[in-house]
């Protein structure tokens, strides 16, 4: 470690420490009313937070500035200026104004809109995020900002996330009075996002176009081994790996991203990261700088960091869990237990709140988890289903049915663990087992959203679970608005009472990956929205866009941007998979089958010359095979090739009937193909292929 990780951690980061040191204290006082209240910042109070935070970025050798945003393109954006302001005589300073920290203008019109902005209407804007900290990162000072355009619409993920935020806080303030916590002036949500990724070497990887292309491997033989050993889960981290491990961890702590958890995953060549939580729209920019600096750290190792969600067949796939909590600004945990949770009301409402929500809106979660690469992940041994649930564990299962059935609940006496061996220290048994294969499971104080993939955002679940949670908490409210003070305990226990008995359908505690569990989810009338086209008209569906619209965190236009945005990103995802594979196909790999059949072809006539009436049994096997193989491939590549055509055709009147075609027709022929080309694959030597295979990637170290 080149420095003690307390002084290295926060170094590059503008942050509460820095900016009380730096501001003027009045001004420092009008910072941190905006950035814990939510008021007005004034263009002075910028100005002088601009001189500061220029002064400490060129201190620390900042030369550029940029406004840092999140487009929906899902990754961020940023336009570099200097700090330089020409005085004559071929002499510059260095300067940087309220002006333009508060705003910039990109051009919106060069970012997906979803019809928002035609290409004419280019401008956009800029608004500094004073809630996220600046940092410093390549020499230049980062301002994490929103993003819109011209005429006010929301073009990103993180005004609408702020909104989101603005929303549940109203609500969740306002039934706390009302339960007696007066002392509570605002409530926030918070994240810790981990983050499931592969590395595989950089060498290896140049030789991919698939994997280049679309991140993922498009085909390839299963190696021999996979994950069946179950030795890689938590297993001594190789050399090579801990090596990127440690340097990502002082690159992450420099820029304040609390980094805490490292360990490899389940697949060969998979890992994982988890921070500390973090107030969510902190959260979200620390994930997106997580993501990059992950891929850059990996160069440096002659590696590549590898975020799709599916990116070898037969292993598992990588994902995101959304770790999401509520505390208050007096320390509370909202969905903190405690000792007797049965007793806590306050806890118990919040909680009442989210199953409520999540049953109300589990299309909606579905929808936030969307997208063609998570689509090969979800309803596999190694994700939930598609079908949302709550996982809320049988101590409170039985809690909530007591409340239901009006009976008194006998709390579970705590169990001492002795496992035999009398050196080993007794520990308390927990009340709960924790449920790996569900979407949306509670874990001690807070709710685990395990259905996100390893590439998304974190911004598109937290809109959503924020605004559904604040849409139950107001109809509580108004439930209970102007019950007298002597009746609330019961009002608010005939409140939980009903809405058990009307959301108790979202709760599963069992096994989330049998047929059986699909089949009862049916029953009780649950979403199973298999893919994403099947998912993304549910966005639309005019209780969603009352839900967002009753809030204030999207528009009705903002809501159909989105919905094209997502469909055409679906679509062009699987038109590029196609392309890609056709490429691969006709250009790699059918010429590498051909020249080995006729090398073995070539090999058996010459060993019949040689030796008359010797047998080539297995020869002619081999090349009957790889041209029975060839054939196929070549006719198939001219098949996906036209209904690839048809697809993408049908995008310029219906965008929704093109994804339905694009999931249906392009990417079932492409799972025939890989399924032909991976049998052929198996019987080629590796040094005749023309690229890597999954035992080179996958068991490099």
């Amino acid at each position: 470690m080149s420095k003690d990780i307390p002084t290295l951690y926060g170094s590059l980061v503008f942050s509460d420490k820095v900016m009380r040191n730096k501001l003027p204290k009045d001004v420092y006082k009008a910072l941190r009313k905006t950035i814990e209240n939510g008021t007005h910042l004034e263009l002075d109070v910028a100005n002088s937070v601009a001189v500061a935070m220029k002064e400490w970025a060129v201190e620390n050798g900042a030369t550029h500035f940029t406004h840092w945003f999140q487009p929906m393109t899902g990754f961020t954006a940023e336009k570099h200026d200097s700090f330089i302001t020409p005085v004559g005589e071929g002499e510059v300073i260095m300067e940087f104004s309220g002006k333009e920290l508060v705003k910039g203008e990109p051009d919106a019109s060069s970012f997906p809109s979803g019809g928002l902005r035609a290409t004419f209407e280019a401008r956009g804007y800029t608004n500094w995020d004073p809630t996220s900290p600046a940092f410093i990162k390549d020499n230049t000072l980062y301002i994490p900002t929103a993003f819109c355009s011209w005429s006010g619409e929301a073009l990103d993920k993180k005004t609408p996330l702020l909104r989101s935020m603005e929303a549940l806080n109203k609500e969740a303030v306002k039934i706390l009075h009302l339960l007696g916590n007066t002392e509570v002036t605002s409530v926030i949500t918070t994240v810790g996002p981990e983050q499931e990724y592969f590395l595989i070497p950089k060498e290896l990887y140049a030789k991919r176009r698939d994997l280049i292309f679309t991140g993922r491997t498009l085909f390839g033989a299963s190696a021999p081994k996979g994950q069946e050993m179950e030795d890689h889960y938590f297993g001594a981290l190789k050399p090579r790996v801990a090596a990127y491990m440690h340097d990502l961890d002082e690159e992450l702590w420099k820029l304040g991203i609390p980094a805490k958890t490292k360990h490899n995953e389940v697949a060969p060549a998979q890992h994982e990261l988890a921070p500390v939580f973090d107030t969510t729209n902190v959260a979200v920019d620390h994930n997106q700088l997580t993501m990059e600096i992950m891929k850059k750290v990996a160069e440096k190792h002659d590696l590549v960091c590898l975020l799709h969600e599916k990116p070898f067949d037969g292993i598992n796939g990588s994902g995101k869990h959304n770790n999401w909590s509520v505390s208050t600004n007096t320390g509370v945990n909202l969905l903190d237990p405690g000792k007797t949770p049965a007793e806590n009301i306050q806890f118990l409402v919040f909680l009442v709140a989210v199953i409520k929500a999540v049953d109300e809106y589990a299309d909606l979660m579905r929808v936030s988890a969307s997208g063609a690469g998570n689509d090969h992940r979800l309803g596999a041994n190694e994700a939930p289903p598609a079908i949302v649930s709550i996982f809320i564990g049988d101590e409170l299962t039985e809690i909530l049915k007591s409340i239901e059935e009006d009976k008194f609940f006998n709390a579970h006496k705590t169990i001492q663990m002795d496992i035999g061996a009398h050196v080993l220290p007794h520990f308390t048994k927990d009340t709960t087992d924790r449920n790996r294969t569900s979407p949306f499971a509670f874990t001690g104080n807070k709710f685990e959203f395990r259905m996100l993939g390893s590439s998304a955002s974190v911004a598109s679940p937290n809109v959503v679970l924020n605004t559904a949670v604040a849409e139950a908490l107001a109809q509580f409210y108004k439930e209970l608005e102007g019950t007298a003070p002597e009746d609330m305990e019961t009002a608010v226990h005939e409140l939980i009472k009903r809405a058990i008995r009307k959301h108790k359908k979202v709760i599963f505690n069992g096994n989330g990956y049998t047929d059986e569990w699909i089949k009862e989810a049916e029953e009780r009338g649950l979403y199973n929205l298999v893919s994403t086209p099947d998912a993304l008209p549910q966005f639309i569906a005019d209780k969603n866009i009352e839900l967002f619209t009753k809030h204030s965190v999207f528009t009705k236009e903002e809501i159909y941007s989105r919905y094209e945005i997502l469909l055409e990103n679906y679509v062009k995802t699987i038109n590029i998979e196609s392309k890609t594979l056709q490429e691969m196909l006709t250009k790699d790999f059918i010429p590498a089958v051909n020249g080995y059949a006729a090398e073995v072809a070539v090999n058996a006539n010459e060993k019949k010359a040689l030796i008359e009436g010797l047998a080539t049994t297995a020869e002619e096997s081999i090349v009957k095979e790889l041209t029975e193989a060839s054939n196929t491939l070549s006719a198939k590549v001219a098949e996906l090739k036209a209904v690839t055509e048809k697809a993408d055709a049908a995008a310029e009147e219906d965008m929704q009937k093109a994804a339905e075609s694009f999931h249906k027709d392009v990417l079932t022929l492409m799972d025939e193909m890989k399924d032909v080309a991976n049998a052929a694959e198996e019987k080629i030597p590796d040094e005749e292929l023309p690229y890597p295979t999954y035992d080179q990637m996958l068991f490099y170290v």
